[in-house]
Formats: C-alpha cells, structure tokens, sequence
C-alpha cells in the first residue's frame, strides 16, 4: 500500500462515523461498503462530512447538492461530479488512494465546458475555465471550444455572443490573469445565453458541382443575399469553401454582399463579419464551414439605410454616394494602393465637418488620385472616435449607441480593408462618413475635451479610475483623469489592463465589449507611429473608451461575481466561512 492513505479501522468508522483523512478526503461507511471522495462539495465548497448519506445518495446541506456516494456523480448539474478515491481494506484497517480516479483532469474541464455551455449554467462555465488555464490550456483554445459550440447551436447564426466572445479572444494579451479568466468567462457565457433554447443549426450541402468558376460564385452570393434568399446564399458559400477558396478571397465574396448596400443593420453585419473571420485563427480547419456559414441568416431580415429618410432629407446622401461608387467601379481601387500622400488632419476635420457632399467628394478624389484606402479608414474610425470624446452627457443616454455603431462599423471597415484588397469595400468608408456626418447632433453642443489636471504630480495608480467608476456617470471626472494620467507620463499598457477590468467586472451589455476592443485595435494600429497627429490619435482612443466605459457603469456585477467564486474556489478558499 506504498503510497496510501490509512484511514483507520472499519469498526471505527461504522461506530463515528465520517472520517476526514490526509488530503481533504472524507471516508463514509454505507450499506456494509467504505467510500471514499472529496471532502470539498464541488459546487461551492462546502465540506461534504457535514452533510447527509441515505439511500446511497450523499446531499449537501449547503445548496442541496447530492451524489452517488459510489461512483460521485451527481444528480445536479450545476454542481459537477465529486472526485471518488479507490479504497481497499486489509486485515480490518482501510487504505486511500490518495489519487481520484480521474486522472484526465484537462478533458474532464473541457467536457464540462462543454455541459455548462450546453446548459447555459455559468458556475459550471467559469469553473471549467479557471481549471483549464491552471492546467495550461492556451486562453485561446479555451475560447475555441465556445465558438465552435455557438456557430453549431444558435439556429440564427452568428449574433452579439460570439461576437463578444471573438472580441475578448482578441484583446487577452492586454490583461493580466484574473482579467483574462474574466475576459473568457464574459465571453463565453454571453455565447451560452444567446444560443440557450435556440436549436442545433444544420448546414445545407454544397452544390454537386464545385468547379464553377470563382467570379460566378460570387456573383450567385451577392444575388442570392440581394433578394434576402439566405438558403442559395449558403449553399453557394459551402460550395465555395469546398472549392478551397481561401479566407481572404471568402471575406471578399461576403464583405461585397455586406456593402452593397448602405450601412446595413446599423453596421453591425460588417462588424459581425470583421469579428467571424477573426475568429478563424483560433478554431480548426474543419470548423471554418461552420463559422462562416453561421454569418449568413443575418441577411434574412436586414435594413438597408439609403432606404432611411435621415439618408435621403434634408441632405440627399444615397445619390451622391452612388455616383461616387460608379466613378469608383471605373478605376481599380484596392487596398494596396496608396502612392500619394493625404493630409490627415484636413481629412479628419472635413469628415467632422458639416458639409457631407464636399466630404464624399474629398474621398473620392483622393482614392482616385492613388491615396491608401487603409489609411483613409484608418483616419474615419478616429473621427469616429471623437464623436464619442465630443458626446456630451445631456444628450438622451440611449445616443451613446448611435455613435458606438459609428465607430465600431468604422473599425471593421478598417480592418477589412487591411484583410482584403477588394476595390468594393471601400464604399464601407462613405457609408462610415455619411455616419459620422449624421452623428453630429449628438456633439452639440460638444463635450469639452478634458485637459491635464496637474503635470506636477506623479504617475497615478491605474486603479484609482476603477474608484472613480465605483460611482454613476463619472464621465468627464474619468476622461480627465486619464488625460492626467497620460500627461504625468503614465504608460498605456497597465491602463489598457484597468480599462479591460472596468469593462469585465460589470454586467456590460454587447456594445460595451465592442467598445472596448475597437479601442484597443484602434490604438495599436497608431502605436507605431510618431508625430503630433499620432499622439493626438492614441489620446482620442483612450479618452473615448473611458468615456463610453464610465457613461454605462457601475451595474449590479453579477456576471463577474459568478467568476470571481469561481476563482476562489479553485484557490481552495471556504466561502461558507466569514472572512
């Protein structure tokens, strides 16, 4: 028994019954046999001794969790299955393995991600997760398995959960630890929330003949999806997908789908599609059918904003627009061009500006005349960006949205540009300026852009804005904290980090997270660049997404908190006591 644990005599145990032995284990003598399991109930922590054993069934008496005492499985599910230790009795005196049975412990974490995601239980979630990292399961092999689940198990496709839990995926390396269990956990149960009721998703099949020729898929998409047809449009999709048409060539196929008409649904189908094909490289090759395909019932019910009277009156918008993009077609626009030069601060003021037809005409001269369309898009999501460090607080709080689709939509114009060099998605960019342009109500009057407080005083700790966002609508006290921060030569990186856990500890609804990670990619497009113009760009980045963080907090935190139990559970704390 090298390696055992002796835990006493039978007669003993029958005659004192529960015995608590070396390694947090407790041995029950029931119906004329010895069990030994855990000690530790693995719903909340609470010492199973202390609980009841009848009918072969040990219960809690915390929750009510109970389990069979044989094998420690339980009959609850948000309470995971008790680890069972092997037990051998040699001349009346019992011995402990003091090993459990499972000695696969990184598959039991994953098949119980699997069981919280499927039964949208969120204990059951952050539990998994916290096991799985200190086992050392990569954060974004953690994030995979979600969505891989939710492209599966949400009939309506893709949505704002996996587009939350694509984000966070994304912006891990800005967070220390507790923030990346955070980040995961927020992301994962918002998948598990979306897809709870909603039905295995099916893929259709993919055409019998997969050598049509690449243009004519296309061209069979953007019909398909021009007349709302979503069952065409995938299975040409998955024919295209079989055909091996790569990634980047597929983005340009849907994004054209996406912009041939303007800013639709509100721009969160681009920003959907941005988040989706950003997600590929943290799942398997045999999955990326499935997230791609999950992109396509979205079209099913679409708005199209030229059919929107703001993009018609006073300011005719849809005309002008349309002949820009005809003049457009006529000349290979791509994203690789970029032979001349572009005065940035002239076409950030003038996509401020108050004259939307001289702006679109700006555009399109300078992407005739050779200019990056990566950088013009660039310069529209920081313009973006300010019309949220000019949101000021007495518009109707509702508005806040109006300018984080602005942005956000701007970002995935952005980003797509520099995925693909599609000479279509640049009329993502007018439809980001005739945006930004009909934001402008909502900067007047215009919010005072905050100023450094005290140069002289040293570099404040990042978390004191956490204490300035312990309170309601500390918006200007939080911008102006972050200006002096920045001003006293703070760096950007610990501040990013208290930015992510001023985000994760809320209960932030799904334009927060976008909020967020819209910002940071912003910010790191700008980080290597020098130059007034470059440093004014970062400050505006971080100003707006401390505003727009401070504007929605702080909420009730009980999303968080069902993680944080998580996390000292797994640290062996005993939550049934007072600290």
């Amino acid at each position: 028994m090298n390696g055992w644990i002796q835990a006493g005599t039978v007669d003993e145990l029958q005659e004192q019954g529960p015995k608590l032995v070396k390694g947090g284990i407790v041995v029950f003598y029931h119906e004329d046999k010895v069990h030994a399991l855990d000690n530790r109930c693995p719903h909340l922590g609470f010492p199973l001794h202390m609980g009841s054993l009848c009918n072969g069934i040990l219960t809690c008496h915390w929750h009510h969790a109970r389990f069979d005492v044989c094998s420690g499985g339980t009959l609850d599910p948000w309470a995971d299955d008790v680890p069972v230790h092997d037990v051998t009795i040699h001349q009346g005196w019992i011995w402990v393995n003091p090993n459990s049975r499972n000695s696969n412990q990184v598959q039991q974490y994953k098949d119980r991600l699997l069981n919280g995601l499927e039964q949208n239980i969120g204990l059951v979630i952050a539990k998994a997760i916290v096991g799985l990292m200190e086992a050392g399961v990569p954060e974004t092999d953690i994030a995979a398995i979600g969505i891989e689940f939710g492209v599966k198990q949400r009939r309506q496709g893709w949505g704002s959960g996996l587009t939350i839990l694509a984000a966070m995926a994304n912006i891990l390396p800005k967070l220390d630890k507790q923030g990346r269990i955070l980040a995961l956990f927020q992301g994962l149960v918002h998948t598990a929330r979306e897809s709870a009721g909603s039905g295995t998703r099916y893929l259709l099949d993919p055409l019998p003949n997969t050598s049509v020729s690449e243009e004519r898929l296309t061209e069979w998409y953007r019909d398909c999806m021009e007349v709302r047809d979503t069952r065409g449009a995938e299975r040409v999709l998955l024919t295209a997908v079989q055909a091996g048409v790569d990634d980047t060539r597929l983005f340009t196929m849907m994004s054209m789908a996406a912009t041939d008409h303007f800013y639709i649904n509100g721009g969160h189908t681009l920003d959907f599609h941005n988040k989706a094909f950003e997600s590929l490289k943290y799942v398997g090759q045999e999955q990326r059918k499935y997230v791609l395909a999950s992109l396509v019932p979205m079209f099913g019910n679409v708005s199209r904003s030229e059919e929107l009277h703001s993009w018609q009156s006073p300011v005719n918008l849809v005309q002008p627009l349309k002949e820009a993009f005809e003049e457009l077609s006529k000349k290979d626009i791509s994203s690789e061009s970029g032979s001349s030069d572009i005065d940035d601060e002239e076409l950030f003021q003038a996509l401020l500006g108050d004259d939307p037809l001289q702006t679109v005409r700006m555009l399109k001269d300078a992407l005739l005349g050779g200019a990056s369309p990566v950088r013009i898009s660039q310069i529209a999501a920081l313009a973006a960006a300010e019309r949220i460090v000019r949101f000021h607080t007495n518009n109707d709080f509702g508005d806040w949205i109006s300018v984080l689709h602005t942005f956000t939509h701007a970002h995935a114009v952005h980003e797509g540009l520099i995925r693909s060099a599609d000479s279509m998605l640049v009329r993502g960019i007018f439809h980001t300026a005739a945006t930004i342009y009909l934001d402008r109500f909502l900067n007047i009057p215009a919010a005072p852009r905050p100023k450094v407080l005290d140069t002289a005083k040293e570099v404040p700790e990042p978390t004191e804005l956490l204490e300035i966002l312990d309170k309601q609508q500390q918006v200007a006290p939080a911008a102006a904290w972050v200006i002096s921060y920045l001003g006293s030569g703070g760096e950007p990186e610990p501040l990013f980090n208290v930015l992510g856990h001023a985000l994760l500890r809320e209960d932030a609804e799904f334009h927060t997270f976008q909020m967020y990670e819209a910002a940071v990619a912003e910010y790191d497009r700008w980080a290597s660049e020098s130059g007034p113009f470059a440093e004014k760009a970062r400050e505006t980045l971080i100003v707006a997404v401390t505003r727009y963080l401070a504007s929605h907090a702080p909420t009730s935190r009980e999303t968080p908190h069902t993680a944080k139990i998580a996390w000292r559970l797994h640290r062996g704390e005993k939550l049934f006591e007072e600290k």
